[in-house]
C-alpha cells in the first residue's frame, strides 16, 4: 500500500487560542489561518519561516476556502456571514436566509461552478461564546446552504445534521461530506455524513464514519485519489472513500482543521489549538489543480 504519510509533525508556529480555518493561498506561497478567539488571522510563510499578522479585528473568521478565481472566501461568526477577501477588501457574499441572519458560517468550499456551499452552526452566538456575539438563532436550525451567485440564491442542501461543520466534495463533485460535532450531549454521535450530490441538491446522507467521543471531526480535505484526511480528536486520519482507516499520526494538541499545500501541494499543514503543523505526504488535495489555473 502506497506510504501516504511520509514524515512527522513539524511545529512551525505557537501562540493561538483556537487555531483554524487554514488554506493554502498559491499566489503569496503562504499558509493563511485563523486565531478565532484572539480576532485575528495569521499568515506563514514557508520561505522565511516567518508568521505575520495578517489582519485584526476580523469579526472572528473561522473556514475559508480559495475560489476559482483566485480570490479567498471566508466565514465570518461576527458578521454572521460568509464573504471575500481580496487582498485585504473584505466584502459581503451572503448573510441572510431569506429575511432572517444566518448563525455563524464555519466552513465553507467553492463547487466547480463557482457555487458557494457551507455549514451554519451555532458556536458564534451561543451564551458565553469567545468566538463571536451572542444571539439568537433565527431560521430555527444549523443547515449547509449553497449559494448560487449568479442567481443570488441560497438554497438548503443538508438539513438532518444537528452542528454541521466541516466539508468537502469528493474529487468529481458527486459526493459531499459533512462533519456533525454536536456529539452526544445533544443525543448524536460524532461523525462524518456523506451525501450524493446531483443538479446543485443532496440526496439522502448516510454515515461514512463515526469517530469516538474523544476524537470528533472538526475539519478535512479530500485528496486526489478520494481519500479523506481528517482532524480527529489529538490525530490526523485517513480513510479510503469506503470508510476504511488508512493511516493515523498523533499531533501533542487537539486538531482543529488542515489543508494540503507548499510548492507541490504535499505539505499537510494541520491547525491545532495554539500551535500550526506541518506533515509530509505522498498526495495532494483534489482542488489542487484548480487551484493553479
Amino acid at each position: 500500500m502506497e506510504e501516504l504519510i511520509t514524515g512527522t509533525p513539524e511545529k512551525l508556529f505557537e501562540g493561538t487560542i483556537w487555531a483554524e480555518g487554514p488554506l493554502w493561498i498559491p499566489q503569496s506561497q503562504t499558509l493563511r489561518w485563523s486565531d478565532i478567539p484572539n480576532n485575528r488571522i495569521l499568515e506563514y510563510s514557508p520561505g522565511t519561516g516567518a508568521t505575520r499578522e495578517y489582519a485584526t479585528g476580523v469579526e472572528y473568521t473561522n473556514g475559508r476556502t480559495l475560489h476559482p478565481d483566485g480570490g479567498v472566501v471566508q466565514c465570518s461568526h461576527g458578521r454572521r456571514r460568509v464573504e471575500r477577501d481580496d487582498d485585504g477588501v473584505v466584502a459581503p457574499v451572503v448573510d441572510a436566509f431569506g429575511e432572517r441572519r444566518l448563525n455563524s458560517p464555519n466552513d465553507v468550499v467553492v463547487a466547480g461552478d463557482g457555487t458557494v456551499w457551507f455549514t451554519d452552526p451555532p458556536y458564534g452566538i451561543l451564551p458565553g461564546t469567545v468566538e463571536g456575539h451572542e444571539g439568537e438563532q433565527e431560521y430555527g436550525g444549523c443547515h449547509v446552504f449553497r449559494f448560487d451567485p449568479a442567481k443570488n440564491e441560497l438554497t438548503p442542501v443538508v438539513t438532518d445534521l444537528v452542528h454541521p461543520n466541516g466539508l468537502a466534495f469528493s474529487p468529481d463533485e458527486s459526493l459531499l461530506y459533512v462533519a456533525d460535532t454536536a456529539g452526544p450531549g445533544r443525543g448524536v454521535p460524532f461523525r462524518i455524513a456523506v451525501y450524493p450530490v446531483e443538479g446543485g441538491s443532496c440526496g439522502t446522507g448516510s454515515t461514512f464514519v463515526e469517530l469516538e467521543d474523544d476524537a470528533p471531526s472538526d475539519g478535512f480535505r479530500v485528496d486526489l485519489e478520494g481519500r479523506v484526511w481528517t482532524s480527529a480528536g489529538s490525530a490526523v486520519r485517513v480513510y479510503a472513500a469506503s470508510g476504511a482507516l488508512l493511516a493515523a499520526v498523533e499531533i501533542p494538541e487537539k486538531v482543529s482543521n488542515l489543508c494540503f499545500g507548499g510548492a507541490d501541494g504535499q505539505d499537510l499543514y494541520i491547525t491545532a489549538t495554539t500551535s500550526l503543523y506541518r506533515l509530509r505526504t505522498s498526495t495532494r488535495d483534489a482542488t489542487w489543480d484548480r487551484q493553479l489555473r
